[in-house]
This record gives C-alpha cells, sequence and structure tokens, in this order.
C-alpha cells in the first residue's frame, strides 16, 4: 500500500470529495497527506488560502500527518512536479474543478495527469451516485494482456492482499474499435479466445499471488461495461491501465480509460506501465 499521497486542491466540490476519500484512507493506513493548491501568479490572496484552508480541515479530522502547500504556475506541471520531487506514492484527484476565471486545476488536468503521472491517480467522481467505501472488499480489473493492463493488475494484486479483498478480472470484447462486423463469427471468436486466454493466465497469477479471484467476458461498449459489471458486483475500486492494445486484440482501455473516469460509480486507480514512465 502507499505511504504518502499527495492531493490537489482547488476547493472545488470533486476536490473535497477527493481530500475526503484521501482522509479516509489516511486515517485508516496512517499515511501522510500532502495537499497542494495550485494557483495562478496573478490570483487574489483569498484564492490561495480558502481551497487550502478547506483542505487542512477535511484531512485534519482523519488525525493523518498533513502537508501542505501552496504552488504557483500550470496545474499539470505543478502537480507533476511536486508528486516527483516529494517521492509521494499516489495522487489522488477530483474528475472535475472550477469553471471560468476560477478553473485552476482538475478536469481536464485530472486526465493529463493521469496520463503522464509516473505513480498510480486514484480519481474521485464528486457526484452523488459514487460509491467512496474503505477499506475495500471487491475490486475490479479491466484487462487485455497490454503492459498497462499488466501493471494495474500486480497493483491490484497487491492492495487485495492488502485489504483480504476479492479481485474481479474483467475482459471486453468490443468489436466497434476494430470495426468488426458482429457477423463475423471468425474474427469474433479470434477476439473471445484472446479475452479468454488473458483471463484464464490472470486467475493463476492472482492464486499463486493468494488473491481470491473470479473472471468474466462481457460483450459491447467497453467503457459502459465496466461500469455496468462494477455496479453489478457491487464493487468499491476500478484499477485500470491508462493505455490498451491497438489492432485486432484491443480489448479496451487507453481512451476507455478516460471515459470511465469521467462515468464511474466507484473510485478508480490509473496505472501506468514502468516501461513507459
Amino acid at each position: 500500500m502507499f505511504e504518502r499521497i499527495l492531493v490537489p486542491t482547488d476547493g472545488s466540490g470533486p476536490a473535497n470529495a477527493a481530500l475526503e476519500y484521501a482522509g479516509e484512507i489516511a486515517a485508516a493506513e496512517n499515511l501522510t497527506v500532502h495537499i497542494l493548491h495550485v494557483v495562478d501568479p496573478d490570483a487574489d490572496p483569498a484564492e490561495r488560502t480558502e481551497p487550502l484552508s478547506d483542505g487542512r480541515e477535511w484531512a485534519g479530522e482523519t488525525g493523518a500527518p498533513v502537508i501542505d502547500e501552496v504552488h504557483t504556475g500550470e496545474p499539470e506541471d505543478a502537480i507533476l512536479e511536486y508528486a516527483a520531487t516529494h517521492d509521494v506514492d499516489a495522487i489522488v484527484m477530483g474528475t472535475r474543478g472550477r469553471r471560468g476565471v476560477g478553473r485552476l486545476l482538475l478536469g481536464s488536468v485530472t486526465e493529463a495527469v493521469v496520463r503522464d503521472a509516473p505513480v498510480p491517480v486514484l480519481v474521485v467522481r464528486g457526484a452523488p451516485e459514487v460509491k467512496r467505501e474503505y477499506p475495500l472488499k471487491t475490486i475490479v480489473v479491466p484487462i487485455d494482456g497490454s503492459t498497462h493492463a499488466d501493471a494495474a493488475f500486480e497493483e491490484a494484486l497487491s492492495i487485495a492482499n492488502h485489504h483480504d479483498a476479492t479481485v474481479h478480472l474483467l475482459s471486453v470484447v468490443d468489436v466497434a474499435p476494430v470495426g468488426i462486423d458482429e457477423e463475423n463469427d471468425f474474427r469474433l471468436e479470434q477476439l473471445e479466445q484472446y479475452a479468454q486466454q488473458v483471463l484464464e493466465d490472470g486467475i493463476t497469477q492472482a492464486e499463486s499471488a493468494g488473491v481470491d479471484a473470479v473472471s468474466a467476458v462481457e460483450h459491447g461498449s467497453a467503457h459502459r461495461r465496466i461500469r455496468d459489471y462494477t455496479d453489478d458486483v457491487d464493487a468499491d475500486l476500478v484499477v485500470m491501465g491508462t493505455h490498451g492494445r491497438r489492432g485486432l486484440d484491443r480489448l479496451l482501455l487507453g481512451s476507455v480509460t478516460e471515459r470511465v473516469l469521467r462515468t464511474a460509480t466507484v473510485p478508480v486507480l490509473t496505472v501506468r506501465a514502468a516501461d513507459e514512465e
């Protein structure tokens, strides 16, 4: 598990949701919480202090060690630089931030951080339908055999071991991205066989790690099936790679990850493969 987590904040609802969830994790795991507020150099002084004060209140209630700072500059650059220079293990972010002049970070910034961060990024939507529970009992891991999906799976196994949680391995056969007609039985069968093999390998790996795991193959739009399956099994967390395969065996991930981040009803942990950092 993590020891130091970074929570960027702009005082928006999603940012506060991320702070609250980070606080729950910190309280349970005795983590250090780094709260970062990134502002425009020309911002009003009140904009520099109010969100940070709110962040202290959210995290301070947990009793966890809290380090808070205000930085100026471009949000994505400031977040990534802070994560690298303070040796944090993960970044916890909301999915949307302020709009208009006051919009300082999150939203598209979150997606940019997900793509570029060398550490896992835990994305929390601030919508009322989002379930945020900790400790974790059920974890969904979409896999497609890509290096990013494999890295996400390894992270999920570590988390599952820590929580004694069950991992649900999900492979989505989505024919639309590769232009396969659903009536083309041969090519569809190839995709299904590949998906099943990926799942079988994953179950074997989970068993070797001492983690309870189940598997499922779903058909249709990848991000929708991930969201629906997550709801069906009442999951607490989705763990995904940031990119996926291309061509015939491209089953999910990549742009699908971004769509899941915008619609998921539970927090989503994104993981990059080490050779892509």
